[in-house]
């Protein structure tokens, strides 16, 4: 269960990790799996957006934060491109 007022994760949030990119800033166009610790950090300190979004730069930042980043392995070998 959800804690108060925060979002609950969906199954598929993890795959939308590595399909939904960055729309602007010095990351546009980054799968979110991909975005840099310190980057999430700032936004987790100065606030996420809206939206979407913002719910996926969170989840991507709790992932990191608590080192489960490996957790993301399997989906982000299924996301490589191929070569």
């Amino acid at each position: 269960m959800a804690a108060a007022g925060a979002p609950s994760m969906r199954p598929e949030d993890l795959e939308r990790l590595f399909s939904v990119k960055m729309p602007y800033g010095k990351y546009q166009g980054r799968a979110i799996a991909d975005l840099p610790g310190n980057y999430l950090n700032w936004f987790a300190r100065e606030g996420f957006p809206r939206g979407d979004l913002g719910r996926l730069i969170a989840l991507m930042h709790e992932i990191d934060h608590n080192g489960l980043g490996e957790l993301l392995a399997p989906l982000r070998a299924r996301h490589r491109p191929p070569g």
